[in-house]
């Protein structure tokens, strides 16, 4: 048998196990260039690379033709708003599950349980254009949905863990940008796919099947190709000591974390105003007169720039660390640009400037979700990767709930004649309300990061203190030198 291959600052010694139960850290060595390959190979062979884009095509595949849906299958505003809204009520609850699934279960386990659930839910929906027998296609295409809903738990807790098990310390957060970015590619799929293939209510039952294909193509691809959870020997020595903690310990690490729960907190309401926007985007703007065709660019541009920020912003503190201060920056800009939007989709006419607006928020915003799941591992080590990242987006789709729930609670019908494109047979909604309150809430979440949000970086620390090589690339990545001394386990 050929010796075992040797990761980029890989280790030496027996492969910990799946839980990485808590020893001394191992010695450091120099990488391979065909190593560096083979975790290439498994970023993308990894449906943490695949999974993600399939499973927002079927989250928002509805929204972008909004109006046209609820005309095709009778349904209300409030029962389409569910077939988004449903992805974030169920992930609450089965959240906690996904994370202890990811940290004691394993990652190859809870790609392919989403794999199947995906899967699944994509058929299920499918079945109202399918069979004519059925009289309820509100309930076949929100058990589709719920069940779709649960398979994003399990995958998108899933980059921070990734990175850490695959990658070495210089490499993690550009592992973690691309996967969690691979989420947003699936919403750019939906905003552009779902337009274009939705002319008339006819071509309804196209669109649901085309959107099959690929939910279909990722269970396939890991019912066969998943072997391994983890390298046989850890790629840095924060990965020997992941999740060192058993899970109800290291929630109670995190419980007792000021600086997580801050992050937690702020962070997630920053997910559920972006959740909100991309399911509600297509209402805000149709009220004004533009298309759905339009909105779906909106949409698109939103997520393309999204991602080329996420990139820029994860080579960036790959190199320099400075995870805090780009993530207060990113949140800030942020904020501006979320009150340009409330104020500018109140009129009409203003096809360049929404554009600009869309692309702008995209490219702020997307770029600071993969640092604060580095963030979040950081401030919380030596506590899984899974519950520290996990727990951040199951907080952020309750607050997402409550945010959406309460956008819509706040519009009012408007009986005078308008400009409206939209087509669901109703008067248009006014959304002005609604989008000052939303710009308002991603306000408050960067004040309150930027002024009460402090943290050493717990990992480069340990990961220092075990190889003094890599002190020096770790120790400027703070600019208060005790951000670096020794702390207990994730208690601030």
């Amino acid at each position: 048998m050929s010796p075992p291959p040797v990761l980029p600052s890989g280790v030496t010694g027996e492969h910990p196990g799946p839980h990485r139960t808590a020893g001394p850290f191992v010695s450091l060595r120099p990488a391979s260039p065909a190593q560096d390959g083979r975790q290439l190979w498994w970023l993308w062979c990894l449906p943490p690379g695949l999974m993600p884009p399939c499973i927002p095509q079927l989250w928002l595949s509805f929204a972008p033709v909004a109006d046209t849906i609820a005309q095709h299958f009778g349904l209300s505003t409030e029962q389409i708003n569910w077939l988004s809204l449903v992805y974030l009520v169920a992930s609450i609850p089965f959240g906690v599950v996904a994370v202890w699934v990811l940290d004691s279960v394993g990652l190859r386990w809870a790609i392919l349980l989403s794999a199947w659930l995906n899967f699944a839910g994509s058929v299920i929906r499918s079945l109202p254009c399918m069979l004519t027998s059925i009289h309820d296609p509100f309930a076949f295409l929100l058990g589709g949905q719920s069940l779709c809903a649960l398979a994003q738990t399990l995958v998108i807790f899933s980059p921070a863990k990734l990175a850490a098990l695959w990658f070495p310390e210089h490499q993690r957060a550009t592992a973690n940008m691309i996967g969690t970015m691979s989420n947003p590619l699936g919403l750019l799929v939906a905003n552009l796919l779902s337009p274009a293939l939705v002319k008339k209510e006819e071509d309804i039952p196209v669109m649901l099947g085309i959107y099959t294909i690929p939910a279909g193509l990722a269970f396939l691809l890991a019912t066969a190709c998943l072997w391994e959870s983890a390298p046989p020997t850890p790629p840095s020595a924060g990965a020997a000591h992941s999740t060192s903690e058993k899970f109800l310990d290291g929630l109670k690490l995190l419980a007792r974390n000021k600086a997580y729960i801050i992050l937690a907190v702020c962070f997630g309401g920053g997910i559920g105003i972006f959740s909100s926007f991309s399911a509600l985007l297509e209402q805000v703007l149709c009220v004004n007169g533009y298309s759905d065709e339009f909105a779906g660019l909106c949409g698109a541009l939103f997520i393309v720039f999204g991602v080329l920020g996420a990139l820029a912003l994860g080579l960036y503190v790959d190199r320099t660390k400075h995870f805090t201060g780009a993530i207060k920056i990113g949140l800030c800009l942020t904020s501006l640009v979320c009150v340009a939007f409330a104020l500018v989709s109140q009129l009409q006419g203003q096809t360049v400037a929404l554009a600009a607006i869309c692309s702008l928020f995209g490219f702020f915003g997307f770029a600071v979700a993969p640092v604060a799941m580095e963030l979040a591992v950081e401030c919380s080590f030596p506590v899984g990767e899974g519950a520290a990242a996990g727990l951040l987006f199951v907080l952020g789709q309750a607050e997402g709930v409550l945010i959406m729930m309460l956008l819509a609670a706040l519009t009012v019908r408007r009986a005078e004649p308008s400009f409206s494109t939209c087509q669901d047979g109703q008067d248009p909604l006014d959304w002005k309300v609604s989008m000052l309150l939303m710009a308002g809430l991603c306000v408050l979440f960067s004040c309150l990061m930027v002024l009460f949000f402090h943290t050493p970086y717990r990992r480069l620390q340990a990961e220092a203190d075990a190889n003094p090589s890599i002190q020096e690339d770790t120790c400027p990545a703070t600019s208060d030198p005790s951000d670096h001394a020794p702390h207990p386990a994730a208690t601030l």
